[in-house]
């Protein structure tokens, strides 16, 4: 089954985590593929380090945000994108996964940042259990998506000046 999470609210990798820690727990092997994070120090990063049974994947290198990116910086992660797509299909095709958690996969889409044809073989894959999150899903995840949850922002700390907290979002 595909579950995507989507939406302006938080919650979207919190609740991927969540079904990640559900699967580990019940011992099937996870896949947590996170794209456009580079190497940001995240609260999650060491939570999984210590679970045997999740592989966490991601690039090795922090790009910033799109819009500050140059063609170069665009090449690169898209390179690094490519190859954790090719890393997950063939953890698929050696049934070395039960859950494969997309984190983040709307934004390299919605940007053009990776092989869609590589997307599209994991999201046609049915051995698996896939989580995509981001916001503004395209079309065709949400035509995909057997689970659809869309987190709604009501309120956040952010419109009153509150940055970001270590340990709640990030």
């Amino acid at each position: 089954m595909i579950h995507l999470y989507t939406g302006d609210g938080k919650g979207k990798t919190t609740a991927a985590l969540g079904l990640a820690l559900r699967a580990a727990g019940s011992g099937m092997p996870v896949i947590f593929a996170q794209f456009m994070k580079g190497s940001q120090d995240t609260g999650e990063l060491h939570s999984l380090a210590g679970l045997e049974n999740i592989r966490v994947m991601r690039c090795t290198h922090d790009f910033g945000f799109y819009a500050c990116m140059s063609e170069e910086d665009k090449q690169r992660i898209t390179k690094m994108h490519d190859q954790i797509l090719d890393s997950i299909l063939e953890e698929i095709d050696q049934g070395r996964c039960f859950l494969v958690v997309l984190d983040e996969i709307t934004y390299p889409v919605k940007w053009k940042l990776l092989d869609m044809d590589k997307l599209q073989r994991i999201l046609s894959c049915r051995e698996i259990e896939l989580v995509c999150t981001g916001r503004d899903a395209a079309d065709f995840l949400w035509n995909a998506a057997d689970y659809i949850t869309k987190m709604c922002c009501v309120r956040h700390p952010f419109e009153k000046g509150i940055a970001a907290r270590k340990g709640v979002e990030y």
